[in-house]
């Protein structure tokens, strides 16, 4: 007797093994000093072991909460930066002084 299963029942099992393993890297992948109410390690055999309840619990409970609020003041909506954040080239008004007094000496 042949296993039928339905596609609805593939599709959510599969968006199920997407989250775990999507959880499981990020707790590996998360700095220590950045896991919240449990040590890494902890989490790591939570996420391991108690699979999709573990992911939840992860990131309900123990993910780092966000370094950036999500709009600055003024910034009409865009994300806030901290100072830590590498700036592009284009965004460092140095390198644009310096980028314009190179074209003008090469005229």
């Amino acid at each position: 007797m042949a296993y039928r299963v339905g596609m609805p029942s593939v599709i959510i099992g599969l968006a199920l093994l997407a989250l775990w393993l999507y959880c499981l890297f990020d707790v590996i992948t998360t700095p220590e000093e950045d896991v919240r109410n449990l040590p890494k390690f902890m989490w790591v055999l939570i996420v391991i072991f108690l699979a999709d309840v573990g992911a939840l619990t992860w990131l309900l409970v123990g993910r780092p909460r966000a370094r950036h609020a999500m709009y600055a003041a003024g910034g009409g909506g865009r994300w806030a930066q901290s100072a830590d954040v590498p700036r592009g080239p284009d965004d460092d008004p140095e390198f644009l002084r310096s980028l314009e007094r190179r074209l003008r000496d090469e005229d």
